[in-house]
C-alpha cells in the first residue's frame, strides 16, 4: 500500500506543486510541440523513482511517464475553452486510474473484494448517502412543489441546479456530523446558511422567498438527522 501512496504523491507533486503556470500556458499553446510537455512527464518518472527510491523501478517510472504523457497529450487536443473544467476532471481520473492499474500489475496486491458483499455496514451506509442524495432531492423538491409555484414571479437569476447541489451538500454534511456526534457543527452550518440567505424583510416577495428557504432548510436537514440516527442504530 506505501508504494501506491508515493506513487500518488508523486503525481500530486508533479501536476500541482513542480507545473508553473507558465507550463501550462505554453502546453495549450504549442499542445505536443512544447517542450514543457516533455519535461513534465519526465518529470513524473524522476519523482517516482525519487520516491521509491529503488531502481528496479525504473520500468515503472518509465510506464508512469508513458502514460501520463499519452493522457496530457489527449487532453490538450480534446479540451476548448468551454470545457476546460470537464478535461481538467477526465484527465485527473484517467491518471489516477493509471496509477491504480500500475500498482496492481507491478505489486499485485492482495484485494478481499468479498468483504463488501458481506459486510452489512457498507450496505447501510451505501442506502444511506443514495437516501440523503438524489432521493431526497427528489423527496424535497415534491414537497415544496405547492409553494415553489409561487415564487414564479422571482426574476432574480440563479445557477442551474444550484439548489439541488447546495442541498445535497448540506445533507452530506450533516449526516456526517451526525454520524461522528459532532451536534454542534450541524448548528453552525444551520447559522452560516441563515446568514447568507436570509436578509430584510420588508417586502411581501422577501418573506415568502424566506419562509420558503426555511421550510425546505428544516425538511433537508430534518431528513438528514433522521438518516444518520437510523443509520447509527443499525450499524
Amino acid at each position: 500500500m506505501i508504494i501506491l501512496v508515493k506513487l500518488l504523491l508523486a503525481h500530486l507533486i508533479g501536476d500541482f506543486i513542480l507545473q508553473p503556470q507558465s507550463w501550462v500556458n505554453e502546453k495549450e499553446k504549442l499542445k505536443y510541440r512544447s517542450p514543457k510537455l516533455y519535461i513534465h512527464a519526465l518529470l513524473h518518472g524522476l519523482l517516482v523513482l525519487l520516491l521509491l527510491w529503488d531502481l528496479k523501478y525504473w520500468f515503472l517510472a518509465m510506464l508512469v511517464s508513458t502514460l501520463h504523457y499519452v493522457i496530457d497529450v489527449v487532453k490538450l487536443n480534446c479540451q476548448k475553452k468551454e470545457n476546460k473544467s470537464t478535461w481538467f476532471f477526465i484527465d485527473q481520473t484517467l491518471h489516477l486510474v493509471t496509477i491504480l492499474l500500475l500498482w496492481g500489475l507491478f505489486c499485485k496486491p492482495e484485494l478481499e473484494f468479498t468483504f463488501w458483499c458481506t459486510n452489512s455496514d457498507f450496505w447501510i451506509y451505501l442506502a444511506a448517502i443514495i437516501l440523503i442524495t438524489g432521493v431526497s432531492s427528489v423527496v424535497v423538491r415534491e414537497l415544496m412543489s405547492g409553494w415553489t409555484k409561487n415564487l414564479k414571479d422571482n426574476k432574480d437569476a440563479s445557477l442551474d441546479n444550484a439548489g439541488k447541489y447546495i442541498g445535497i451538500l448540506e445533507r452530506l454534511f450533516v449526516f456526517f456530523f451526525v454520524i461522528i456526534g459532532n451536534w454542534g457543527s450541524i448548528g453552525f452550518i444551520l447559522a452560516a446558511k441563515s446568514i447568507f440567505r436570509f436578509g430584510d424583510l420588508k417586502e411581501s416577495k422577501d418573506r415568502k422567498l424566506t419562509e420558503y428557504v426555511l421550510i425546505g432548510t428544516l425538511l433537508s436537514f430534518g431528513i438528514a438527522i433522521a438518516v444518520g440516527m437510523i443509520t447509527l442504530k443499525l450499524t
